[in-house]
């Protein structure tokens, strides 16, 4: 039970609760896209699934303490209310960089001041878990999805290896004597991670009172899925490779996924309960009687409201003024000038990188010192969540696509005269039977006339630029060709001889 000082009841819980739920239909109003771009989140992910259950779990933790509550008085701090005009700023930023990553927790925080301001510091301490717990509605761990699956993969060749199974391994990709299988996001375990690491903070702070046990079995509800997972993917091709592909494929993979995690979970939470610690249960004589008079709360509330009212309106409307809706408009095709190396007449090979939904895109193929060399650039201009450049889902190719797979990439730089250009270099293989062609690509970011390789630093560009006036224009430039010893050097120097033709294509309009 909560331990709560005793305050006098200068102020009802009426008042605030009234107060709080205008508060968050202002919120909702003006920030309708972003709570929009979390629900839809939740809807058409697994992963994040869960988010329709962390509102009522936290409702539920505040109404069990209600008893307790209903004895004490909310204290508004305007003090407090401050806290919004970092949020806003940093949704701001999120927004003119297009990055949901940013904009949503940024929003999520300012949920959490609205309810600490409204409610004042002493009983925002008291109700610190219900209002941690709130975070967990914002989507998060998407960045570690390609991490996680590496590691699925290399945990799974090794494990094969130690069984006596000969494994050979391209990227995501390897090879038994059984069949071909492949490291795809739904083997990340991302959605056990997540899911485990929520239902075990609850567990936690219902079992445990010390803060080390907590920690603690927060942590193992982290690791242990991680670990889980491995020996998932294991099982299901050991499964498949000795029942001939029979088994682990379809509905089988699924249960086989969601059983495993749930006994393992289950088994995490029966031995934790041996450690279990009883909560304190608050008397009479843990409430202290503080009878110091205090200013009348109700002006306080109107202050406190007025302030948060008036600082999370400042974000929108500052945005307001950058953008242009351009989500709808068609994609338009790039005219590229590239007149000492023509281009081909019949491309020598069917390739174009996974850009979505550009505002102009162009991908040809030219003959360049006998070999078939391709380029390609898609532009952004007035970006959003629907229209952005840089994104997980953009890449040289997908974990979808069901052409070509990335087998390898790692961050290096070319020598362009005097200068150098950091680029993502990666090598790519067709996903065909027999001898599959194999392609050596380079990319790069344009932001503005800036190259980089980096996408944060893509992204923190583009808010720069939005912020001094010179709006969110940015490009992506890859250029690829066939695998051989010299691929490389073949792609520098095509990029040496064009580097301002290039730049220029790159910025320059497209045509209906």
């Amino acid at each position: 039970m909560l331990n709560f000082p005793a305050r006098p009841r200068s102020l009802s819980w009426t008042a605030v609760i009234a107060t709080s739920l205008l508060l968050f239909l202002w919120l909702g109003y003006w920030y309708l896209d972003t709570f929009s771009s979390i629900v839809n989140l939740w809807d058409t992910s697994d992963t994040y699934a869960h988010g329709y259950a962390v509102l009522p779990i936290a409702l539920w933790l505040v109404w069990s303490e209600r008893k307790e509550l209903s004895k004490h008085s909310p204290e508004p701090s305007y003090l407090l209310t401050f806290l919004a005009i970092p949020l806003v700023f940093l949704w701001l930023l999120g927004e003119l960089a297009a990055v949901n990553a940013v904009t949503q927790p940024a929003v999520g925080l300012m949920v959490i001041v609205t309810i600490v301001s409204l409610i004042g510091l002493p009983l925002a301490k008291k109700l610190a878990f219900p209002l941690f717990f709130l975070l967990f509605a914002i989507p998060f761990g998407e960045f570690m999805m390609p991490k996680l699956m590496n590691w699925t993969a290399d945990f799974t060749v090794l494990a094969l290896r130690v069984s006596g199974i000969p494994v050979y391994r391209e990227g995501l990709q390897f090879v038994i004597p059984s069949g071909n299988w492949s490291v795809v996001e739904a083997c990340s375990g991302i959605r056990y991670i997540i899911a485990s690491l929520m239902v075990g903070t609850l567990f936690a702070y219902l079992n445990f009172t010390s803060t080390k046990r907590r920690l603690l079995f927060m942590l193992a509800a982290l690791l242990v899925p991680i670990v889980a997972n491995w020996l998932r993917a294991y099982l299901i091709v050991m499964l498949g490779h000795l029942s001939g592909n029979k088994l682990a494929a379809g509905v089988d993979h699924l249960i086989y996924g969601w059983v495993f995690f749930g006994l393992v979970i289950g088994a995490l939470f029966a031995v934790s309960m041996r450690w279990a610690e009883a909560r304190p249960i608050t008397t009479e004589t843990d409430i202290s009687n503080d009878s110091t008079p205090r200013p009348q709360q109700s002006l306080v509330l109107a202050k406190t409201a007025t302030l948060l009212a008036a600082f999370v309106v400042t974000g929108p409307l500052i945005y307001r003024q950058f953008t242009v809706n351009a989500d709808t408009l068609p994609t338009r095709t790039l005219q590229f000038s590239i007149s000492e190396f023509p281009a081909l007449k019949a491309k020598a090979f069917e390739f174009k990188p996974d850009w979505q939904n550009p505002t102009a895109e162009g991908n040809v193929q030219v003959d360049f010192e006998g070999v078939p060399l391709g380029l390609y650039i898609a532009q952004y201009k007035n970006q959003s969540p629907q229209r952005k450049l840089i994104s997980s889902t953009n890449m040289l190719a997908t974990y979808q696509n069901s052409d070509w797979r990335i087998t390898s990439q790692s961050s290096g730089e070319i020598a362009v005269g005097n200068t150098t250009v950091p680029v993502q270099i990666a090598n790519l293989t067709q996903q065909t039977s027999g001898n599959p062609l194999q392609l050596m690509a380079i990319y790069w970011y344009l932001i503005g006339n800036e190259a980089t390789a980096s996408p944060v630093k893509g992204k923190l560009l583009t808010a720069r630029n939005q912020l001094l006036g010179q709006g969110d224009h940015g490009a992506v430039v890859a250029l690829y060709t066939p695998m051989d010893p010299i691929a490389l050097e073949r792609l520098t120097r095509f990029v040496a001889a064009n580097a301002e033709n290039i730049k220029k294509m790159a910025n320059a309009s497209g045509q209906q």
